[in-house]
């Protein structure tokens, strides 16, 4: 344990966030810098339980207590060992991951948790201040060959685990620069891209070929792939959106999130000098109350919108966890993002009934009707349906997996009834060979989920490649044993 009296003479702090009139003038993160010695504190607070709950709370098994212990020893070198042990990018999902470590921490029970999150993104970042994170190429190559096909952090976990077990591996993606929804769905604002490119230049050093702009299905055939390569692994993601098919869809100045925020990131890149999609001083509504909302929602603000108004067709959240939800499940509670701090309005237990034209072909407005939940579903409430004005929509309602079409063909890979790749357990398909990670097979989910099953595929493929493997992984040994 790091300080057996941390969490009764430590309160839980985390870094103060910038004035929001400051930081919606600027596309940098939110938050301000952590001192070491509070973030050693915070670290302290932590009672390395005999059964840790943050383990089984975190996809990646991070090793959460071991790297508490080391940081509050003062012992950050071994701190981003023990967290590089289980997990590839932790400047990723120290960021991004909405960490369900800190909803299963057992002093969660009757306190507020440790900072789980802000240890992690502390410790990685320092690391790479103090030149601790450098690349580990392989002692010698194998002399197989696999191909990566998308760029996410499932594909980008499973190609660094294959590189460095010694495979030549190479990275398809279709976008014009690596990185995925990670590169282009996530604002700068809730991670700075340097944090991508100096990962993905420890990649290269470490023999990962990358190959942006090339779409499989397109540029290179499934067959084509199959013949080059020793091994493939699908982490295509699930980028197909969710759409609203109600009257005046058809309208102008509807657009899908992943229209929008794409262009926003952009600009940041020097590709714009303005956002193709731009929506200052308009009035904004966004559908869909979750991250990909509050992503729309703060970009939104730095565009400069009139007003921004988030729906959702769920009811309002309780603030404390609800009793069907008990430690140390992930509650679903009200939630205040940095983006909803910057302003704008939140309607929860509404629909969206159609959309009004200006007589132009643009959309005007939104016909809303109140809902209550009903068997199942939600019913109306009579008397409740208005107007509100829109300039400009965006569908943020989620995705329902990957986009159909030329790669499942071309490799041969059967669709589920929930639209996902089909896989077994060990991330293999029918196909010799093909291995599904991340969302492509699980449907939308999580980073640490993503990251997750990168790794696990990636020791399946190296089991396949060579009858046995060293790459950590949860696949049990009965289920390895069946690709051998």
């Amino acid at each position: 344990m790091a300080d057996p009296r941390g969490f009764l003479t430590t309160e839980r702090e985390l870094p103060a966030r910038r004035p929001v009139d400051v930081r919606i003038q600027d596309w940098r993160e939110v938050y301000e810098p952590f001192e070491a010695e509070s973030l050693e504190k915070q670290a302290g607070r932590c009672m390395d339980c005999g059964i840790p709950f943050c383990h089984n709370g975190c996809p990646l098994g991070n090793l959460i207590p071991e790297w508490n212990d080391l940081v509050w020893h003062h012992d950050w070198r071994d701190a981003i060992e023990r967290l590089h042990a289980t997990n590839n990018f932790p400047e990723f999902t120290g960021r991004l991951c909405p960490a369900p470590c800190e909803t299963a921490c057992v002093l969660g029970i009757n306190q507020d948790p440790v900072t789980i999150k802000q240890v992690e993104v502390s410790i990685v970042d320092r690391a790479w201040d103090e030149g601790w994170v450098t690349p580990q190429p392989p002692d010698r190559l194998t002399g197989k060959t696999v191909a990566v096909i998308g760029s996410g952090p499932a594909g980008l976990a499973a190609a660094q685990q294959l590189a460095r077990a010694g495979h030549t591996v190479a990275v398809f993606e279709r976008a014009d620069r690596i990185g995925g929804l990670l590169r282009y769905g996530i604002p700068e604002f809730k991670m700075e891209k340097r944090h991508l490119d100096r990962r993905l230049t420890q990649m290269a050093a470490e023999g990962v070929k990358f190959r942006p702009g090339v779409e499989v299905g397109i540029d290179i055939t499934g067959q084509d792939l199959r013949q080059r390569y020793d091994a493939v692994v699908v982490a295509v993601g699930a980028t197909q959106w969710r759409d609203l098919e109600v009257p005046g869809r058809e309208l102008s100045g509807i657009y899908q999130a992943m229209e929008f925020l794409p262009l926003a990131n952009r600009v940041q890149e020097g590709d714009f000098e303005q956002a193709p999609i731009d929506v200052a001083g308009k009035h904004v509504v966004i559908l869909g109350g979750g991250d990909t909302g509050a992503d729309c929602l703060g970009t939104s603000h730095r565009q400069g919108a009139a007003s921004v108004t988030q729906l959702e067709i769920m009811p309002t959240p309780p603030e404390s966890r609800p009793e069907g939800q008990p430690w140390p499940t992930y509650p679903m509670t009200y939630r205040v993002s940095s983006a909803h701090e910057e302003g704008g309005e939140r309607v929860f237990a509404v629909s969206t009934e159609r959309f009004l034209d200006d007589g132009h072909g643009n959309v005007r407005a939104l016909e809303l009707v109140e809902v209550e939940a009903h068997e199942g579903g939600f019913r109306p409430v009579e008397g409740s349906r208005r107007e509100i004005p829109a300039d400009v929509v965006f569908l943020a309602m989620g995705f329902v997996g990957p986009e159909a079409g030329s790669i499942s063909e071309q490799l041969g890979l059967p669709v589920t009834d929930r639209g996902a790749l089909a896989r077994e357990a060990d991330y293999s398909t029918p196909v010799p060979g093909v291995f599904v990670a991340g969302d492509a097979g699980r449907g939308q989910s999580l980073i640490v989920w993503a990251i997750a099953e990168g790794r696990a595929a990636a020791a399946s493929v190296d089991a396949f490649l060579m009858g046995s493997t060293n790459l950590p992984s949860p696949i049990p040994s009965t289920a390895r044993q069946l690709l051998v």
